[in-house]
């Protein structure tokens, strides 16, 4: 077994360890950091796939509760499907993976992370990501690395990387980042509304701490690591490549001053359909000419953008597609807005539920948690004119939605201020770039339209870049073709004070800092822009919350007092449910929501709620209701929830029969004599004039 140990800062040690575990595979690692085990494993099909143009990975990462010594929630107690968490890492490792096989790579490759020890300091999923390029790096599969997964927060006004859940808590910056030596990769995460230098400095740190671990992998490569394999690329040969060329560069130059999305790649492949039959172009060539078809329209484009400045659609690359704006543009959702920035738009609708409601989250280091702010979206085919099935949520969906959930929920209220739970759901109607900050944008406003009290709207804008050597261009407001053949996708949402959530991806290696300022700054300015079209849409919150959502009131009881309130085996709670229409949930602490679509109903059970606190004294007078009979005495309740005992000896009257005497349903003045250690009062009428 190899070994190699860095230091990172005051953190523990990050081991990586291979040699000993998982050996069938192409390359297998074990990455650790504290009492946190991560292994990795890199495996190749033999066989290359015929005829695709990307590369075939695969990344699975998972999490199974014996790592940290639990044992499964739900009725079957094993894990099922992955998780949102898993498909969300899944996705931080796959995308600065992804780019640095090689392309044209015609091979499977399947990457597996497997978490076997989780401790209560931290988070195996930037371990995984220095995991996947560690196994990738040793093994005989292409791969251009090695890279570095990091997470880098800032608490208390200082930059920590790879820091504990605990400072996590206190971060007001918490991003994860991939990176070489030469090139940030990929970045992912949040933050409460900090500035573009901030935010800068932060990448730069990450990257400065990353250099150990990338020695440390060219290292373990230097021991244990095998000769990669050679494969032929989907180059063309000379004389049909200069063909194409010749052939098709004007007409797709012509092909490139078409705005609209789905008539540019009709034509576009018209073009190609046509070069194929009037060449024929023989069969075993096909796929190769199609390959590089594609690429020669991405070179045409990049050209036109470096040396004339304009994109496909006309713009200048500072320029933002025109923007319209719908709010409540439907009754019954409780908040609803349309954002449609040009072929881009997202109809977002918010949903105000009870406490109750609230999603049940289980996580490594948190347990079972409830989540109060949901963000949901998605992609139906339709979107992007395909005929295809609206299926479930893919990964692309449920990681788009985390992105624009991350970017909202600094700015949504506390639940002591707001105690609805929330949830935003985005589905979008045309796809054409951005649909992620698009629905960033739809979703503020719709939760404006709510009634729900953020106090700034949230913004997001999509940046790409195109560079050539020393050449090169920021784009404000990408299409979907500018995203594709582009070199960075960096998307960054917030308010006007600053950054709140960013998901970037880098193709090249040399991006300078400079550079990396200018796309920050003119994506603030974008980000502005399309701020002042939403504060002139909708300036502020709606006043009141929508009348087809339910209401809610909030009130405190003494922690032990909430059993009297639910009532034996929930007996109070499930009757004012079924009988009133009102949901009672009692919170820690002892703040207890009343939800109902009915105000008066509220107020009743309140009422009945503030009767059950009340306390018994003893000497005082109460007029109750028999509510059962025996021969020793009769039960008196003379509050909601609470019955005493009078006894025959305790009557002013001698009682033979009391069966006969007494009544359920009588009611009857009684005074509390005592109380029992058991909180039982004891009764008498003795001294007490009853009615006639």
């Amino acid at each position: 077994m190899e070994r190699i140990e860095v230091k990172l800062g005051d953190k523990d040690p990050i081991i990586i360890e291979t040699g000993h575990y998982a050996k069938l595979s192409d390359g297998a690692v074990v990455v650790r950091q504290g009492d946190t085990a991560v292994l990795v494993t890199a495996v190749m099909s033999e066989n290359p796939i015929q005829n695709i143009d990307f590369v075939p990975l695969t990344v699975d990462y998972r999490e199974q509760s014996s790592a940290w010594g639990k044992i499964p929630g739900g009725f079957i107690k094993r894990e099922g499907k992955p998780t949102e968490r898993e498909i969300l890492v899944s996705r931080v490792i796959d995308r600065p993976i992804r780019p640095l096989l090689p392309e044209g790579f015609p091979y499977e490759v399947v990457i597996t992370a497997l978490t076997l020890s989780a401790d209560d300091k931290y988070d195996p999923d930037v371990l995984a990501i220095t995991g996947a390029s560690a196994a990738l790096h040793i093994s005989r599969i292409p791969f251009d690395g090695p890279i570095v997964g990091l997470r880098v927060c800032r608490v208390d006004g200082k930059f920590v990387v790879n820091p504990t859940y605990e400072e996590r808590q206190r971060a007001d910056l918490d991003i994860i980042m991939a990176c070489s030596e030469s090139a940030i990769v990929m970045v992912e995460g949040g933050a409460k509304e900090v500035d573009e230098e901030t935010f800068m400095d932060a990448l730069y740190f990450g990257q400065s701490s990353a250099l150990e671990l990338l020695r440390a992998q060219e290292e373990l490569r230097q021991r244990v690591g095998v000769p990669k394999v050679q494969f032929e690329g989907l180059e063309l040969p000379a004389e049909w490549q200069k063909l194409l060329e010749e052939q098709c560069t004007e007409r797709i130059k012509e092909s490139l001053k078409i705005q609209d999305k789905r008539e540019r790649k009709s034509l576009q492949a018209k073009i190609l359909e046509e070069f194929i039959a009037n060449n024929q172009v023989p069969q075993e060539l096909a796929f190769k000419v199609g390959y590089q078809y594609k690429k020669l329209i991405s070179k045409l484009m990049r050209e036109m953008v470096l040396t004339e400045g304009k994109r496909i659609d006309g713009r200048g690359p500072k320029d933002i597609r025109p923007i319209t704006i719908e709010v409540h543009p439907f009754e019954r959702p409780h908040g609803s807005a349309i954002f449609t920035r040009g072929q881009t738009q997202a109809f977002a609708t918010v949903t105000l539920g009870a406490p109750e409601e609230a999603q049940l989250v289980e996580t490594i280091y948190e347990g079972e948690t409830f989540k109060r702010f949901m963000l949901h979206y998605n992609f139906p085919p339709f979107s992007a004119g395909e005929a295809k099935p609206w299926g479930p949520p893919r990964r692309r969906e449920i990681g788009h939605g985390a992105l624009a959930e991350r970017a909202l929920e600094p700015l949504i209220p506390p639940q002591e201020e707001f105690p609805y739970i929330i949830r935003v759901v985005s589905n979008i109607l045309e796809s054409n770039g951005s649909t992620s900050m698009a629905t960033v944008c739809a979703g503020s406003l719709a939760l404006f339209d709510a009634g729900v009290p953020m106090k700034k709207h949230v913004g997001g804008i999509a940046m790409g870049l195109i560079m050539e050597g020393e050449r090169y261009v920021i784009l404000s407001d990408i299409l979907g073709d500018e995203d594709q053949l582009g070199d960075m996708d960096f998307k960054v949402a917030g308010t006007r004070d600053g950054i709140t959530s960013v998901q970037m991806d880098i193709k090249i290696k040399g991006l300078t800092r400079e550079i990396m300022r200018s796309a920050l700054m003119q994506a603030r300015e974008g980000r502005l822009y399309i701020l002042e079209k939403m504060y002139s849409a909708m300036p502020e919150p709606r006043k009141e919350v929508s009348p087809y959502a339910p209401k809610i009131e909030i009130i405190t009881i003494p922690e032990d007092k909430a059993l009297t309130v639910i009532g034996p085996g929930g007996k109070n709670v499930r009757e004012w449910r079924e009988k009133l229409g009102v949901s009672v949930w009692v919170h820690e602490g002892g703040r207890t929501s009343l939800t109902s679509m009915d105000r008066e109903a509220i107020e009743k059970v309140k009422a009945i709620i503030m009767k059950l606190l009340e306390d018994v004294e003893i000497g005082k007078v109460y007029e109750g209701k028999i509510v059962r009979v025996e021969p020793y005495g009769v039960f008196v309740e003379i509050m909601e929830g609470k019955t005493g005992m009078l006894h025959v000896s305790k009557m002013a009257e001698r009682v033979k029969d009391v069966r006969a005497r007494f009544k359920v349903g009588d009611t009857i003045k009684v005074k509390v004599l005592d109380i029992d250690e058991r909180g039982r009062p004891n009764l008498t009428t003795i001294g007490i004039d009853q009615p006639a």
